[in-house]
């Protein structure tokens, strides 16, 4: 990957408005962890259950069966490893690293080992064409996965505009399916439920980072 030494204006105009984005999204303590499978294949993580194959992980003060358990201090370890690598990607495309956490915590838990049962790899869930597309050899390390799958976010805030919902949608369900419905957000449960909780935990950032 090239790394960006300098912005056009039009770049400039989108960093700005990543940064500034607000969302109204309600908090809520973590009690409970759950887990969803997409239509890919992808692991997602949630702390609330919604429609859609969920299943429950960890709940506070409960004791899960050890298959599928979901390890918090693992979890925190993985996050703290990879958050580096996250930043520098952020900084060196112009991306707020707040939205890049997110996408990585929603895609794969930070773990990057991650893989699904129709072969998103990695941190941030690359299929192999995206990864080859990005030129990552490599899908398991962390720093070719976030520099490809960061790379791939960037190309599709481009092309909609600086659109955060629709370069989601994007990554999610495909570029071709938000052309499919003319630059909306495909009527997938799946892609709706991605974007909104991608833009939840943004916020979550964004408001830590200002504290």
């Amino acid at each position: 990957m090239t790394l960006l030494t300098m912005k056009t204006a039009r770049e400039c105009l989108g960093t700005l408005f990543l940064a500034g984005l607000v969302f109204v999204v309600p908090m809520s303590a973590e009690a409970e962890i759950y887990k969803y499978k997409d239509s890919r294949g992808g692991i997602h993580f949630t702390d609330k259950p919604m429609k859609g194959n969920y299943r429950l992980l960890w709940r506070s003060g409960k004791k899960q069966s050890r298959k599928g358990r979901f390890s918090m201090k693992k979890f925190r370890q993985n996050k703290a490893e990879v958050s580096p690598f996250i930043d520098d990607v952020a900084k060196q495309l112009h991306l707020h690293p707040g939205l890049l956490h997110a996408i990585v915590r929603v895609e794969s838990a930070y773990d990057p080992k991650a893989v699904s049962h129709k072969g998103a790899q990695g941190l941030m869930q690359l299929m192999p064409a995206t990864a080859k597309r990005y030129g990552v050899e490599n899908s398991y390390d962390p720093q070719q996965n976030l520099r490809g799958g960061a790379t791939y976010l960037k190309d599709l805030l481009r092309m909609f505009e600086y659109d955060i919902k629709l370069a989601l949608a994007a990554y999610n369900a495909g570029e071709n399916a938000v052309l499919k419905y003319g630059k909306q957000i495909p009527p997938y449960p799946e892609t709706q439920q991605y974007v909104k909780k991608v833009l939840n935990e943004f916020e979550r950032n964004r408001l830590a980072m200002l504290n």
